[in-house]
């Protein structure tokens, strides 16, 4: 396989592999593999991406460490100096205390003609490609590796990472210290490292691409998770018959809109009639709002006198706690107990963490198998954990599978390549959406949209898995999209989300 690009939209999603796994399949590959055949095939793809990415440029600086990461980099700026580029080769450590791969591709380098310096590049390049750490890197960078980082985002020039952004945790996708490259795309060698799509890897790493080596490897050695993608919607979209009617596509009740916090569930309830519920349900917390919702008539308010005994919940999909303040607390014992299938959001969760007798309650539903999918942003994960906030963002992986298997619940980690995580799964990093989420309500469609989309499902052991991962996957591509649905969108203002809904929609058609 040569170079592939890994958007939001492929169809083919590969398999995640940490650290530890990584570095067994290549101490694998190497065992099996001429000596430097990887090497040199790995530098020669990373030159042949830098060309990709800047056809033009003359002057191209290569930042190499000491290790095999280095290694690539060295084969890269011998091939890129093999056709006339101006190549400034800044290398870190002792030729002897590289590995073999490495002083090879060293003593190439200096055979073809590429000049080593101790410095950066006077000059402003066209181009940077770091290479200075992979899969070794594991402490802060400090000294002059920092300031060779700090030079290479000051460079103004697009930045080429080799493997991984220097600076960034393979597993975990958090900064390992003060300074770590942003790149502007990142080749991903051998395996797919789960850090590139989580924390502040999407930040970092940039366009990520990937090059298997030629080396197939399968998800069953050792995954650590998996990426959603569009066939995750494909799977879930139902198909419906020309004689139904809307009472076979499911209630969903939306309980939430304390006083002041009214519009959390009428997005929520208009995102599940979007998604196709057959008919959605306000039990709205704010005692005055009960009329019709005039842009959206189609949702039916219901006062709390109809829906308080729970009876009503007992064949439906709940979500409970968009703009619930604390007035949803009451009413969490009766959800927890009768409703079919729940999705807690928002206040929901936040009450559930302050109450160990409501956490009791979460823990009994999921050993009864009544499925239930959890949607904390991380400050409400930190809660639900009992952890800081920074703790949950440093390894948002764990801490999501953490809570699934304590809840036995499907467990949405919003963010930066959210993460959805179930007991006893894979848990899957989303690659879809961007900055124009951050805005107020997004969540509110995200909960109401997988509701109404499971409401049509099937009930299976893995109903509430799929339509996570689909509904997560489905609200990220929306916000790639401009009004029409259609266009990637640039803008860098927020997307509001109604909006957002609208888009879902339309991605949701595209795809059925």
């Amino acid at each position: 396989m040569g170079l592939c690009r890994i958007t939001s939209t492929s169809l083919a999603m590969p398999a995640l592999f940490d650290n530890c796994t990584s570095r067994a399949i290549e101490t694998a590959a190497l065992g099996t593999t001429p000596a430097f055949s990887l090497m040199a095939q790995a530098g020669a793809q990373v030159a042949q991406l830098a060309l990709a990415m800047a056809p033009h440029a003359r002057h191209i600086w290569v930042a190499a460490g000491p290790g095999n990461n280095g290694g690539d980099g060295l084969v890269a700026a011998t091939a890129l100096h093999r056709v006339g580029k101006q190549v400034h080769l800044t290398r870190l450590g002792h030729a002897k205390q590289a590995p073999a791969d490495a002083q090879r591709a060293l003593t190439q380098a200096l055979t073809a003609g590429v000049v080593i310096a101790a410095e950066p590049p006077s000059t402003q390049p066209d181009l940077v490609i770091d290479a200075l750490l992979g899969l070794g890197q594991s402490r802060p960078p400090e000294g002059t590796l920092a300031e060779l980082i700090r030079s290479v985002n000051a460079a103004q020039a697009p930045v080429l990472a080799v493997d991984l952004p220097t600076g960034l945790c393979a597993d975990t996708g958090r900064a390992l210290g003060e300074q770590m490259v942003r790149a502007d795309a990142t080749l991903a060698l051998l395996t797919l490292k789960p850090g590139l799509f989580t924390g502040h890897g999407r930040d970092a790493a940039g366009q990520v691409w990937w090059s298997d080596l030629g080396l197939s490897v399968a998800p069953d050695s050792g995954a650590t998770a998996l990426l959603t993608g569009p066939t995750d919607v494909q799977g879930v979209l139902p198909a419906r018959a020309h004689a139904s009617h809307k009472g076979r596509h499911g209630d969903l009740w939306v309980i939430g809109g304390a006083p002041g916090m009214g519009g959390a569930a009428v997005l929520a309830g208009r995102a599940g009639l979007a998604a196709g519920a057959g008919r959605v349900f306000l039990g709205m917390l704010e005692s005055h709002t009960t009329g019709p919702d005039p842009a959206q008539p189609e949702l039916m308010h219901r006062p709390t006198a109809q829906w308080r005994s729970g009876a009503v919940f007992e064949q439906a999909t709940v979500v409970c706690g968009c703009g619930g303040s604390d007035a949803v607390r009451r009413h969490l014992p009766m959800v927890l107990h009768q409703a079919a299938r729940l999705v807690l959001d928002a206040d929901a969760l936040n009450a559930v963490a302050a109450d160990p007798m409501l956490m009791q309650a979460l823990q009994a539903r999921g050993r009864r198998g009544q499925p239930t999918v959890l949607t904390p942003h991380p400050l409400e994960a930190a809660r639900l954990a009992g952890l800081e906030t920074s703790t949950v963002q440093a390894n948002r992986l764990a801490v999501a599978q953490q809570l699934a298997d304590q809840f036995g619940a499907v467990l949405v980690l919003k963010g930066s390549g959210t993460v959805v995580a179930a007991p006893g799964e894979l848990p899957a990093l989303n690659p879809s959406g961007n900055a124009r989420l951050a805005t107020a309500g997004t969540g509110d469609v995200l909960a109401g949209w997988l509701g109404g989309l499971w409401t049509q499902q099937a009930e299976g052991p893995n109903s509430a898995r799929a339509v996570a991962r689909a509904a997560v996957w489905l609200h990220g591509h929306a916000a790639e999209l401009d009004g029409r649905g259609s266009s990637p969108m640039r803008l860098r203002l927020p997307m509001l989300a109604s909006q957002l809904i609208a888009n879902m929609v339309q991605a949701s058609e595209a795809l059925a």
